[in-house]
């Protein structure tokens, strides 16, 4: 029987706030395996996503807040097997879709192992955990998932309009990723780890968020404006309407009280902007 503290680190409801990836990847496929696409679902964010969480709290060993939870219970050996277990179920798994899908979710595993692990410590790297990160939550699980649901190999896929889609993900992620470091400014500085959002500081962040998730924006209004119609250009910034509105009420407030820029305003914002770009995805996926 599992224990309560390695349930509360796997933190499996956290896979909400990356479920826009796999989403968008559905929205631009046409006739996608329903049953593959299930079964990647789930394989990403019930197994590899939470195992992910699972193995990194392990070596962080967190005292404060932390993406999804507030207050971290300690760590025990059996989260550590628990998030090794989890990823072998999610190569198990991955084999009933394909070799190089599973081959994808191993190396996404490492990757992610590579973020905390103390023989590597990425996180220790402002620039390089960044880059990581964003590169493999968004460019590398879109064409996972688009591996999997179209039921191609990534040596097939020659459209323009698929490796473009699979670069936006991680640009959104690059601008959002220091906004989910910045109340951990404390405690990553104790252990040594350096993230970009300690280098750039708590304005400075905001600063960085709104200049790269803007570019970003832009992006995908082109992007649906020559691959999909102008109307879908439009509609995805007018969805994305409450984050903006969100994003800058917050920051006018930590400009007058740095303290504000804590665990609740980022997993508020997180879950605003989720739940829009889960909806307008959504939308995409009915409409296609």
């Amino acid at each position: 029987m599992i224990t309560r503290a390695t349930w509360l680190h796997l933190r499996i409801p956290f896979s909400f706030f990356l479920l826009p990836v796999y989403l968008f990847a559905l929205s631009i496929s046409v006739d996608f395996s329903v049953f593959n696409a299930s079964l990647a679902f789930f394989i990403i964010h019930f197994l590899l996503y939470p195992a992910s969480n699972g193995y990194n709290s392990y070596f962080d060993k967190d005292e404060g807040s932390i993406g999804g939870l507030e207050h971290p219970p300690p760590v025990q050996l059996e989260l550590y097997r628990t998030a090794l277990l989890m990823d072998v179920a999610a190569i198990v798994l991955g084999l009933i879709i394909s070799i190089e899908f599973t081959i994808m979710l191993f190396i996404y595993g490492l990757a992610s192992k590579a973020y905390s692990h103390p023989a590597v410590r990425l996180k220790k790297y402002a620039i390089g955990s960044w880059f990581i990160a964003g590169f493999f939550q968004g460019f590398f699980t879109f064409l996972m998932v688009y591996v999997a649901a179209n039921e191609v190999s990534l040596f097939q896929i020659n459209q323009p309009k698929v490796w473009v889609g699979a670069a936006l993900p991680s640009f959104m992620l690059w601008g959002s990723y220091p906004m989910t470091q910045i109340y951990q400014h404390e405690e990553d500085s104790k252990r040594g780890d350096i993230t970009l959002s300690y280098r750039l500081g708590i304005l400075g962040t905001f600063h960085f968020t709104a200049l790269i998730f803007g570019l970003a924006t832009l992006g995908f209004g082109l992007y649906y404006f020559f691959y999909f119609s102008a109307l879908q250009a439009w509609l995805y910034p007018v969805f994305l309407l409450p984050v903006l509105g969100y994003f800058f009420y917050w920051y006018f407030q930590v400009r007058k009280d740095h303290s504000l820029a804590d665990f609740h305003h980022t997993m508020r914002l997180n879950f605003i902007s989720s739940l829009c770009l889960n909806l307008f995805f959504g939308l995409m996926i009915i409409n296609s």
